[in-house]
């Protein structure tokens, strides 16, 4: 434990002392003549002003207590900064988008965020930068950044009249570009072994240029690769011989550490090495084949689960749709649609069906005690867990498949019967059925049937139908979109795509940091905002309606 008091990963906590605990935050809650001058000049983003205004009801004192969890009791070291105050700056930073040095920079220059942190006119920012980073590393690895959209829910619980108990919500998904730069295989393995041979020159203490060189893959010394291949790339035997320039580099800086045994087994060498070295090889696996020729080719058609990105490995190649594509993830988000809130949030690859998202929303919902009264969703989720282990009481409200048989009685027209098992022709032949088989009528009384030409075109066989394993459930679906009231139900998704379309303006195409929990800590946060954005516009509301 560092002098910090904060708890190490894997460490045992200690006894708690409670000289060291970090201080609990209780900023004036009445405006000052100050701080009502400034609030009345923000006319653009006020949210600041709304912060300003709820950040006692935000961080009340038993949340406080369970942020003050991140950090173990300690006689050492100097008092922690005040848990609330940094998660207020976490979120703030959401709202505008600003880099960590930009917080540090605003709390000595924009009196917006000295109004909301309570530090008006201080010269030097209550903590730094480090500060600011390590407690969102903490507030990330203990799950408490779910607590914040939580907590949102509560305060509308609480003091707005809002009951939890039933819940009408509509889920859906947006693409959300990575970080990471996108590269083709041959600059996949370049940057990865770039990256090994520069770990070596770093702890040589020398250029990488010359430790490529040395080590027998000269073309990895240059900023480029392709510049450094310096082949027409049009040509398919020019592709060729480059591809086996740069397994052959690999297999240089394989057999240099090899020889050097020393050099590779240098603990700042090790372990970043051959971290470097597994990513290349795995671009090998994915990307390249041995032709009939027995020299090595690219292979056609992307691998499952493709690597695309060496500075971020989470990264995927995903499509929203038929004509768009994208590498990155999947953000999605389950609004609440009578009030507005979002309520659980998840992120998935963005090769990931939408439906495997369904386990994370269901841990999120579970602490809000809940009852899932009506859901609403596209195609996309009919599989999931959301859907498959829903309560009785559970409406699903999606757009079905459609029913298409070219000209010929559709499967609409035939009658299950789910407590008989039974499915019955247009001609009121019935025979029995499995959920997730096949109904084959029999031949002879479709051979006789008057209704055949316009059933089957089968010779000498009889109609079949398949029954769908959730083929009761699409049936509800169709029936529930027949009536006007039906369809009018199916257009309330539209509400989860405005949500969407909210935490994209704020967080934007591209995602802010690498990896899969970064960026799901992003994600919360960014619900969080757009869920004080639904409080403040219900509080002005009220106020209207009072006045």
């Amino acid at each position: 434990m560092g002098s910090s008091g904060r708890l190490h990963v894997g460490q045992i906590r200690p006894r708690k002392l409670m000289t060291m605990r970090p201080p609990s935050w209780h900023p004036p809650v009445e405006l000052s003549a100050l701080e009502g001058s400034i609030v009345k000049r923000i006319k653009r983003a006020k949210l600041f002003a709304f912060l300003r205004r709820v950040r006692h009801e935000l961080f009340s004192d038993a949340f406080q207590e369970e942020l003050a969890t991140l950090y173990a009791a300690s006689p050492l070291g100097q008092p922690p900064v005040p848990p609330a105050k940094l998660a207020l700056a976490t979120i703030v930073q959401a709202y505008v988008g600003a880099s960590d040095d930009e917080v540090i920079e605003a709390l000595t220059m924009d009196r917006r965020w000295q109004l909301v942190l309570d530090c008006l006119g201080c010269e030097q920012a209550p903590f730094g930068k480090a500060t600011l980073q390590r407690f969102r590393d903490n507030l990330r690895a203990a799950n408490l950044d779910r607590r914040l959209i939580e907590r949102t829910v509560e305060m509308a619980e609480n003091d707005r009249g809002v009951s939890p108990r039933q819940l009408r919500a509509a889920l859906d998904s947006s693409p959300l570009w990575g970080a990471g730069r996108v590269e083709d295989t041959d600059n996949l393995l370049g940057h990865a072994l770039r990256k090994a041979s520069g770990v070596i020159a770093r702890q040589q203490g020398r250029g990488l240029a010359e430790v490529a060189t040395e080590r027998g893959a000269p073309i990895l010394g240059g900023p480029s690769l392709k510049a450094a291949l310096d082949l027409d790339w049009d040509a398919p035997d020019q592709r060729q011989r480059a591809l086996g320039l740069v397994l052959g580099a690999l297999q240089a800086v394989e057999t240099s550490l090899a020889e050097h045994p020393e050099v590779a087994s240098a603990p700042e060498v090790h372990e970043p090495g051959q971290a470097s070295l597994a990513v290349a090889h795995r671009v090998q696996a994915q990307d390249v084949e041995v032709g009939a020729s027995g020299q090595p080719t690219l292979r056609k058609g992307g691998a499952k689960d493709r690597l695309v990105s060496v500075e971020d490995p989470a990264m995927r190649q995903g499509r929203k749709s038929r004509s768009q594509r994208f590498a990155g993830f999947k953000r999605h988000v389950l609004r609440d649609l009578d009030r507005g809130l979002i309520r659980a949030v998840a992120r998935t690859g963005a090769n990931v069906p939408d439906a495997r998202a369904a386990e994370e929303i269901k841990t999120d919902l579970e602490p809000q005690k809940v009852v899932l009264r009506e859901l609403h969703i596209d195609r996309a989720y009919l599989t999931s867990t959301l859907v498959r282990d829903r309560l009785s009481e559970t409406a699903i409200y999606c757009k079905p498949w459609p029913v298409r048989n070219g000209g010929q009685f559709p499967k609409t027209a035939f009658a299950l019967d789910w407590q008989k098992q039974t499915i019955s022709c247009p001609n009121e032949i019935t025979v029995p059925f499995e959920v997730g088989g096949v109904v084959h009528f029999p031949p002879e009384t479709c051979a006789t049937c008057s209704l055949r030409e316009r059933c089957t075109r089968s010779k000498g066989q009889g109609r079949s139908v398949s029954i769908h394993p959730d083929a009761q459930l699409l049936a509800e679906l169709r029936e529930r979109q027949l009536p006007p009231l039906g369809r009018a139900k199916l257009r309330e998704r539209v509400k989860v795509e405005h949500a969407l379309a909210h935490v994209g303006h704020w967080q934007g195409k591209r995602a802010r940091y690498r990896g899969q929990p970064k960026n799901l800590f992003d994600l919360r946060r960014m619900a969080v905002v757009h869920n004080l954005h639904v409080l403040q516009h219900t509080d002005l509301a009220s106020h209207q309606k009072a006045a």
